[in-house]
């Protein structure tokens, strides 16, 4: 029988710093799902973690080996789908550079994802924020190298980095018609899960924002990350009616304590439940789900070896592809001056 060609996907992180139960909920939960139905590829984009840390790269460097780990540990394997460094592919900056030239700075800086990022820079950093490089401006032109160089068919998303998708699309449109039609244009995969909000009730859960849970939280420190986080601020003494649906109690119990979900949020509503009670069976609902997620990073912290093997020869199979991909668009552009 003819084996039937699965499409192929490209995803992955900027390794800044262990992940957490955002990226889980919002990517890698849907990467593991994926993994089956599509060949799939994990781009660790140290280059462009690089757009915001290049005066600090021992950290990007360090958080390579932390998110293969944080993937390998939410079941990505890696006999499924192929991990790869993403310096480690001189192709993708090749590419970068041609497409450059496809792209205005006004374009760039129309880009609702990069608007939004520069914003928060903005209220992080105050003033220093205001200080754009060009190497973060033209992150999506990265991205789309990226995308086209392992002609994938499909790219996993949250709805906010929709715009960097259709980005990538019209650098591929701008190309094919300026030259040969030798990219392919990707399609979005919506992830199921929107963004996850911050212990602290921000819309999102960062990093930098100190509201995060990391899969690798021990016990300890889960337990006293749920104890301050944020709830309805109405809620005086124990026994109060409380509004379940402002509270980030109440919202971690939707993630973690489904099947217990009515009644927490009926005896919340009525002041039978105490805030105490309530976030010490969240914490325990967090610790039992992530036990899994934690004893397979475990397997592999204690196989560094095996962690560089997967990078190493997942990167040597990307090169393969993106090398092929560099030499077609060359070709398409008449400047493969020299058969190599």
């Amino acid at each position: 029988m003819k084996e039937i060609k699965k499409q192929r996907i490209l995803t992955g992180d900027r390794p800044t710093g262990k992940l957490h139960i955002g990226h889980y909920f919002g990517s890698l939960q849907n990467r593991v799902k994926l993994q089956d139905e599509y060949e799939t590829f994990i781009l660790v984009a140290d280059l462009q973690a690089l757009t915001d840390n290049f005066s600090n790269p021992e950290k990007v460097a360090q958080n390579i080996y932390e998110t293969t780990l944080d993937n390998l540990a939410a079941g990505l394997n890696p006999e499924k789908c192929t991990f790869v460094v993403q310096s480690m592919v001189p192709e993708l900056a090749e590419l970068t550079m041609f497409y450059s030239n496809l792209v205005t700075v006004s374009r760039l800086q129309r880009n609702p994802t990069i608007k939004t990022e520069i914003g928060q820079k903005k209220e992080l950093f105050g003033s220093e924020g205001e200080s754009v490089t060009y190497g973060f401006l033209g992150y999506p032109i990265s991205q789309a190298a990226d995308i086209t160089a392992f002609e994938a068919e499909a790219v996993p998303v949250g709805e906010d980095q929709l715009p960097l998708i259709e980005q990538t699309k019209e650098i591929v449109r701008k190309f094919n018609s300026l030259f040969k039609e030798v990219l392919i244009e990707p399609e979005a995969v919506i992830s199921e899960h929107k963004r996850i909000k911050g212990l602290d009730g921000n819309a999102k859960m960062g990093k930098s924002l100190g509201n995060s849970i990391y899969l690798s939280d021990n016990e300890e420190t889960i337990r006293l990350k749920i104890k301050g986080a944020i709830t309805d601020t109405n809620k005086i003494h124990k026994n109060d009616p409380a509004n379940p649906e402002i509270c980030m109690v109440g919202y971690y119990h939707k993630l973690f304590n489904k099947d217990n979900l009515e009644t927490v949020y009926s005896e919340c509503r009525k002041g039978e439940r105490g805030c105490v009670s309530c976030k010490k069976e969240l914490a325990d609902n967090i610790i039992l789900y992530l036990k899994p997620i934690q004893e397979r990073r475990k397997y592999y912290e204690e196989r560094p070896e095996l962690v560089k093997k997967i990078l190493i020869e997942g990167t040597k199979k990307a090169r393969l592809i993106t090398k092929n991909t560099v030499k077609k668009v060359k070709e398409a552009m008449k400047i493969n001056y020299f058969d190599e």
